[in-house]
């Protein structure tokens, strides 16, 4: 075999080493960029976007932060399925917020109803539109008969009881509980109401008594009423007792 033969054979050999080389690196290529290769990656509003590769599991993940954090739309499309839900669960309780709100309002006008209510109750009655007569009466004996009349235009509530001063008393005589209704008495207008007073004691045992032509009853916002008693005037002892107001003569009268 000539020189020349020689080097053409290993000059072939040669060059099919080189194919099978070069072929064995386009593999390993191929298989790194598949598998080991860097993937590219994107942030939308400061959070990463997993490249288009990346298994299910790492796009729950990604999305969880979205639906935790401020909630904003980008972060909760980016997710997947699972992080879209979780996010709509986040829009429902804002919902619910606004219905909080909403019953709030509702409580402020129930509120706002009552007090309405309230200011269609009849107020207390006052000097100005309520006459009171004094009356003596033959039975029970040393009594006088109180009369309320309503002169105004709407009904009004008369005190508990006459805090009746005659003459120049310090104090006002004391209440028969006896006599305390179960509530207030109200007077319509035109309509009257009534209290008892025991002036002295029938059988002599009171002290400290006296004539007197004067009579003035408060009432609770400060107003007074003169009342003009039977004419000669009337005697009070330490007996001295009112009854609270009654919607009857015969309750005033009872005690």
């Amino acid at each position: 075999m000539s020189a020349r033969t020689t080097r053409t054979r290993l000059f072939a050999a040669a060059t099919v080493a080189l194919a099978a080389l070069a072929l064995t690196a386009c593999e390993d290529d191929s298989l790194t960029g598949a598998e080991g290769g860097p993937a590219s990656s994107t942030t939308v509003a400061g959070q990463s976007t997993p490249p288009a590769g990346a298994s299910a599991s790492t796009g729950g993940d990604t999305g969880t932060p979205g639906a935790t954090g401020t909630g904003t739309g980008s972060s909760g499309s980016t997710g997947s399925s699972g992080s879209a839900a979780s996010s709509g669960s986040s829009g429902k309780g804002g919902s619910s917020s606004g219905s909080a709100g909403s019953t709030g309002s509702g409580g402020a006008g129930a509120q706002d109803g009552g007090a309405g209510s309230d200011s269609t109750k009849p107020g207390m009655c006052s000097a100005s539109d309520v006459k009171i007569t004094a009356q003596k009466v033959a039975r029970p004996i040393n009594h006088l008969l109180l009369t309320a009349t309503n002169t105004g235009s709407k009904t009004c509530m008369l005190p508990p009881y006459p805090a009746a001063r005659f003459g120049e008393a310090q104090s006002v005589p004391p209440v028969a509980e006896a006599t305390k209704p179960q509530s207030l008495t109200g007077v319509e207008p035109g309509k009257s109401g009534y209290a008892g007073v025991l002036l002295s004691a029938g059988d002599g045992s009171g002290e400290n008594g006296y004539e007197t032509n004067t009579l003035t009853i408060p009432f609770e916002d400060g107003s007074v009423a003169t009342v003009g008693l039977p004419s000669g005037g009337v005697y009070v002892d330490t007996a001295l007792t009112v009854t609270y107001w009654q919607t009857s003569i015969d309750g005033a009268l009872s005690h």
